[in-house]
């Protein structure tokens, strides 16, 4: 039988650059969709060719293929990154560019005091190391209720932004013509809908389990979708507020800056526009 000859290049194909340790410490991801090493950290390599090529497709980025794509190329371990857990993201995707262009980014960023552009250098690997996970071992309470968060995976955040890009594109449509004012009531009205059944969808996607006074645990998905959308407006409010808290904590930390001009110090977001950030 012939047998394919070992390629003598294969010596030189990339390498993993660094390892990481995720954010979530492997809780929260779908069975088989992450390959955890004993150590707890995963290896990341450096994007070839054609990952840079993908992440310059508008449509792979808007629909979150292209960056599923990359983060399987760079990060082996992750099997199913559409099953990843969101408060991974930032951090794989900060390790990918790391691996691939250093640890320093540029910036450009406005100084709010005197209004000046400039441009600084950004040290990546001093943001990923402070990226923490929130605490979902607190569950949000009411009542004789308590409901268990737990975050969203990519492929869910990445449908609802684009249902909510299409949402908004499609609002502004119906501003900017002049139609009759019933058929653009209808429009708004089933925009409205959609819009308020994705924010009941962000409830359902970010809720592990509801656990009743006698410790009976729900976790069946129709169930807590159908409690949502019947329950007390208190429930959804608590639990948007908790969500909300728990985005912060696990936000990358503020970028602290001194503007070269005027010495204001202040601080900045990283933002995440893949077509400038893997630049």
């Amino acid at each position: 039988m012939d047998t394919k000859p070992n390629n003598p290049l294969s010596k030189h194909f990339r390498k993993p650059v660094m390892h990481i340790r995720l954010p979530s410490d492997g809780k929260f991801w779908a069975e088989n969709s992450l390959d955890l090493p004993v150590t707890g950290e995963i290896p990341v390599y450096p994007m070839t060719a054609g990952d840079e090529i993908t992440l310059k497709t508008p449509d792979a980025l808007l629909n979150g293929a292209g960056v599923v794509s990359v983060i399987q190329s760079c990060c082996p371990s992750i099997v199913d990154a559409w099953k990843m857990p969101s408060i991974d993201v930032d951090t794989v995707l900060i390790a990918i560019r790391m691996a691939s262009y250093g640890n320093a980014m540029t910036i450009s960023t406005k100084c709010p005091s005197c209004g000046e552009n400039h441009e600084y250098n950004v040290d990546l690997s001093g943001l990923i190391s402070k990226v923490k996970s929130p605490d979902y071992s607190q569950p949000v309470e009411f009542e004789d209720l308590k409901i268990y968060t737990k975050p969203q995976i990519y492929f869910s955040v990445t449908a609802s932004n684009l249902v909510q890009y299409e949402e908004q594109r499609i609002l502004q449509t119906i501003n900017s013509t002049n139609e009759d004012e019933d058929v653009r009531n209808a429009k708004l009205a089933a925009s409205m809908k959609k819009l308020l059944a994705l924010a009941n969808e962000l409830l359902v996607n970010s809720t592990d389990y509801i656990e009743l006074s006698d410790g009976t645990r729900v976790s069946d998905r129709e169930h807590i979708k159908e409690f949502y959308a019947n329950a007390d407006g208190r429930v959804t409010k608590l639990l948007e507020t908790r969500l909300s808290e728990m985005a912060k904590e696990g936000a990358l930390p503020l970028t602290k800056l001194s503007c070269t001009g005027c010495k204001n110090e202040y601080e900045t977001p990283l933002e995440f526009d893949y077509s400038t950030f893997f630049a």
